[in-house]
């Protein structure tokens, strides 16, 4: 079942208007929002209920992945060599087209990707701060702040991925606090916070979580996310350490539960089993990190992506536009139940070429070129067409929903971090060498019946980029590698500026943030 911290999401719905932060608003909006970020905490988490909802409200932020139009896995996935923009025209969203083209500038960049996630952190400020004053049991009082912590953390890390020069807010804003004058700091500081943060909540975090309970953060979960900190750092021996904790022997089912699915391609399914259960392919074994999403929530044009929707919006963006399966006389030969979409993030011909014999190709791979060739379906080609379309987040008639408008609520969830890439990222921090990187890589491939390779680490990469296809992490694999100048020089990409995006212009009026260098 969805986790209860869905379920109750639009309850702490509120917190979106009393807990905002927006570090650095232009002046139009100083009259209007003399208090916005300025959350009087001691009127509110009071019990354990208050705590509560300012935690769901805290969570609620990690549907910035997959969630609204401006989501980070569609728009990274365009700023890679595996994917374009795509979409209707040049003009069909200016900060995707921008991201892919590398032509973005401080205007056309969403000032959503700055404000969602300084958001998520303003809340987990709050409850940090407040919740010690509740009366509550004491043991989850620090559980609830312990997640907030970590989640303060994972905000932070998407933000300098994102921007790198970025204010680091450990409070919540007072009226009395100067809005425009917040500055930056060495990306540096904001990885030191991140990591006091992760090591803080680590005791008080549960070993595993279930039922109601999915979705939260585990020790696990929080592990893994500093491992994934450390090895941006370049700190290796210790993202290491913190992986082999969470992987425990490779292909085995680790301390904290964790276990590769058996079959590939249930990791992008959703919807209710033959049995009857419901949502068997959600919080699986493999997922360590999981961002939910629901078809419930009867969400809408009129506030889709403004942080209330609860849809992934990457399954009607991803689709073929105007696609049509022709019926065959066969039933077993008819194309896949795929309804039309917007055809953004067509995948590049160089990664179809490099996956198209790999086991993991039909599962990441819509192939709209042989379906047509065979009679079986026809589509509209859009821009930037290859006939190559992701498939792991297609829309089909499982996972729409009855409720609300259909392209905005689909049910699919967005794994944030799962089994494979934290093993694959030990791999890498062993410098894939030596008998466990070697067992850790074997692991991935044998799961969808490959043969050993020899590790090394272009071996690793290679099965990153097979692995992870189309699930938003090439682009920073690429900045973190050294090698984003080189793949992606063809889309104009410009060493030292493309790394990072800029910082939208509206974060920049009237305060004292600079713009990032290039830009």
């Amino acid at each position: 079942m969805k986790n209860k911290i869905l379920k109750i999401s639009i309850a702490a719905s509120f917190l979106v208007s009393v807990s905002t932060l927006n570090v650095a608003c232009n002046n139009d909006n100083l009259e209007e929002k003399e208090y916005k970020g300025a959350f009087a905490g001691e009127n509110f988490f009071r019990n354990e209920q208050e705590c509560f909802f300012g935690l769901v409200g805290t969570y609620d932020v990690m549907r910035k992945y997959a969630g609204g139009f401006e989501n980070m896995v569609t728009f990274f996935n365009a700023a890679s060599d595996d994917f374009y923009a795509g979409g209707g025209s040049a003009t069909d969203g200016a900060g995707i087209q921008g991201a892919s083209s590398f032509q973005i500038n401080s205007v056309t960049m969403p000032a959503s990707y700055w404000k969602d996630y300084y958001q998520g952190i303003a809340r987990a400020n709050d409850l940090i701060q407040n919740a010690p004053k509740a009366s509550m049991d004491e043991n989850l009082k620090q559980r609830y702040i312990a997640e907030a912590k970590t989640l303060r953390a994972l905000y932070y890390f998407d933000l300098l991925r994102v921007f790198g020069n970025i204010p680091l807010i450990l409070k919540p804003f007072e009226a009395t606090d100067d809005f425009y004058n917040v500055p930056q700091v060495a990306p540096a500081q904001v990885y030191a916070q991140i990591e006091k943060d992760l090591n803080e909540a680590l005791p008080f975090l549960p070993m595993t979580v279930s039922g109601d309970q999915n979705g939260r953060f585990t020790k696990g979960s929080a592990k893994a996310l500093l491992g994934k900190v450390y090895l941006y750092e370049n700190k290796k021996a210790e993202a290491a350490a913190q992986f082999a904790d969470v992987n425990g022997a490779p292909g085995g089912t680790s301390q904290y539960g964790y276990k590769l699915v058996a079959n590939y391609n249930d990791l992008w399914k959703a919807g209710a089993a033959p049995s009857g259960n419901a949502d068997p392919y959600e919080f699986t074994s493999e997922s360590i990190i999981e961002a939910s999403h629901s078809d419930q929530g009867k969400s809408d044009w009129a506030f889709w992506g403004q942080g209330k929707d609860e849809g992934n919006s990457i399954c009607v963006m991803t689709a073929p536009r105007s696609y049509n399966r022709i019926s065959q006389t066969n039933p077993a030969n008819n194309a896949p139940d795929v309804v039309s979409g917007w055809a953004f993030n067509t995948i590049t011909t160089d990664l179809f070429n490099f996956i198209q014999n790999d086991p993991r190709v039909n599962a990441t791979v819509l192939n709209m070129n042989a379906l047509k060739a065979q009679g079986k379906a026809d589509y509209a080609p859009a821009y930037k067409d290859t006939g190559y379309f992701l498939n792991k987040f297609m829309p089909t008639s499982d996972k729409k929903s009855t409720l609300g408008v259909t392209e905005l609520n689909y049910r699919q969830n967005y794994i944030v971090l799962r089994l494979a890439d934290t093993y694959l990222m030990e791999a890498e921090a062993l410098n894939g060498v030596g008998s466990r990187a070697q067992a850790l890589l074997d692991a991935v491939r044998a799961r969808v019946g490959l043969a050993s390779v020899p590790v090394s680490l272009q071996a690793v990469k290679d099965e990153r980029r097979r692995e992870l296809a189309g699930e938003g992490h090439r682009f920073f694999d690429l900045v973190r590698w050294g090698e984003a100048s080189t793949k992606l020089a063809s889309k104009g990409f410009i060493a030292g500026k493309n790394e990072i995006m800029p910082i939208p212009y509206t974060e920049l009026t009237g305060t004292i943030l600079k713009q990032n260098p290039g830009y």
